[in-house]
């Protein structure tokens, strides 16, 4: 009977949410006073998952596929919606918390490094695919992209060998409810900076990004032709037309009694690409944007845009 009294002193009675809440905040203003800077997590508009975008929920997604944590996580989530994680910071290799319970407890969680030969594997599948560092942090990828990063054992994801995970609470689980909470605020810091992913385990996003064959942009009509050559002139580059070069023949007309008005020729197709764009002096933002409002407009090739009469109006309009 004292050994079970003893048991269930460890544990502090129920805090209710507010309290806890309340307490957390108090606790982040106490450690900024200190100089220290908490950065509490607040889950987005993701519906009943935590992560909205593609990145936090492949993250999560792979958390909840092994079964060593399932039955913590049901907790995790629950801590994760009511603000209970008030601090997390995530870096090379290591993610440490704060999270608000029947008391303060603090979360460390180390994360080794993608191996080497799997980091390569990965590259090798996926760089001819990518376009740039922007769709990829953006997650615009493919879903074969996407499968090699997620894939079990083999992807981006880690695996729970290669986490180890400390709470400082009185529960003797290796992933308490607390562990469960931060692993899921980490989805949710996915959502605003997916390039926290990369960062934690040791590799360089920029690295995805292949060597795609850049298509100078082709057959410009005149007016294109002469705001080509006025940007090319501006910023000091050379747009190269690689359509091919056609001989001129000088024919002698032949004379009809009924002569028919010659077809105008069908425009070439025309191309410009991300790398293009960037030597134009737009920044990726700028490109990013133009995107979303489609000003860009996709030719099912990553990196690759078609050449439209108001991307050529916004180029120009950058130039002035």
């Amino acid at each position: 009977m004292p050994r079970a009294k003893r048991r269930r002193s460890r544990w502090r009675e129920y805090v209710p949410q507010g309290i806890r809440q309340a307490e957390g905040a108090l606790e982040a203003a106490a450690a900024k006073r200190r100089g220290e800077v908490w950065t509490p997590v607040r889950p987005g508009s993701g519906g009943r998952k935590i992560a909205a975008t593609v990145w936090g929920r492949a993250w999560c997604e792979n958390l909840e596929r092994y079964h060593d944590f399932a039955n913590r996580l049901p907790r995790g989530r629950t801590y994760i919606r009511n603000g209970s994680v008030v601090h997390l910071e995530i870096a090379a290799g290591r993610i440490e918390a704060r999270v608000r319970g029947s008391d303060l407890y603090r979360v460390n969680i180390a994360i080794t490094e993608v191996p080497k030969p799997r980091w390569k594997a990965i590259q090798s599948a996926c760089a001819a695919d990518i376009g740039s560092l922007v769709e990829l942090l953006e997650g615009r990828l493919s879903a074969s992209v996407m499968a090699v990063m997620t894939a079990k054992g083999d992807g981006l994801f880690p695996e729970p060998r290669e986490i180890t995970m400390q709470c400082s609470c009185p529960d003797w689980a290796t992933m308490c409810k607390h562990v469960a909470a931060v692993m899921y605020g980490v989805g949710v810091r996915l959502d605003a900076a997916p390039a926290l992913l990369f960062a934690l385990r040791g590799v360089d996003p920029s690295a995805l990004v292949g060597a795609i064959a850049s298509r100078p942009i082709a057959a410009p009509t005149a007016d294109g032709a002469a705001l080509m050559g006025d940007l090319g002139s501006i910023f000091g580059i050379e747009l190269v037309d690689d359509a091919p070069k056609v001989a001129k023949v000088t024919k002698t007309p032949k004379v009809t009694k009924t002569p028919k008005a010659a077809k105008a020729p069908e425009p070439a197709p025309r191309e410009i690409t991300r790398k293009q764009l960037l030597e134009l002096g737009l920044s990726a933002s700028t490109i990013s944007g133009w995107y979303d409002r489609g000003v860009l407009e996709p030719v099912g090739r990553p990196g690759v845009y078609r050449w439209t009469s108001l991307l050529a109006e916004r180029i120009a309009a950058r130039s002035q």
